[in-house]
């Protein structure tokens, strides 16, 4: 419950603020990367703590990475998330938004069922080898891999940047 307690007030906080910011600075690809790389590099908190229950110094430390790894995937879906939606609608060619919105729902839900089926079979796997770091690192390489998908789509021509009147959502 706690996780809910540090990621949503960073969502919140951060959402028009972060939007504001990036659509500024960088175009919707960009964005999206560099909030994939954000939300991957959360786990990268989590590798210097505790892997077992632990007093004082290491606790703190472990807490500390917790609340960091709560933190970084909420600014990073905050940084993303509109840049996301606003390329779904132009991949679309502003026709059939719906039918693509449904789509990538159904991916999503899919992926994210997937993926937790995969990351807790990785975690049982990590403690009976004995290498607590491994999902740890997994996940952070899965999230810097997403973040080079966007960059390596537009090099090969599949998805192209935004004009610049295009290139921010538009925020409330």
């Amino acid at each position: 419950m706690w996780f809910f307690a540090v990621s949503a007030p960073v969502a919140v906080a951060g959402q028009l603020r972060l939007t504001g910011w990036a659509g500024k600075r960088l175009d919707a690809l960009k964005a999206i990367a560099i909030g994939l790389a954000v939300m991957g590099a959360a786990f990268l908190t989590l590798l210097p703590g505790p892997h077992r229950p632990a007093d004082g110094f290491a606790a703190t430390l472990g807490h500390a990475g917790l609340m960091t790894c709560a933190a970084l995937p909420a600014a990073g879906c905050a940084l993303l998330y509109p840049f996301e939606m606003d390329t779904l609608v132009r991949l679309s060619g502003e026709r059939l938004v719906a039918t693509y919105y449904g789509a990538y729902s159904t991916v999503s839900g899919i992926a994210v069922a997937g993926g937790n089926l995969a990351v807790g079979a990785l975690f049982d796997l990590a403690a009976r080898a004995h290498l607590p770091w491994l999902p740890r690192t997994a996940l952070t390489a899965l999230g810097i891999g997403c973040a080079a998908a966007p960059t390596g789509l537009r090099r090969t021509g599949h998805l192209r940047p935004a004009t610049a009147a295009a290139a921010a959502p538009a925020t409330a």
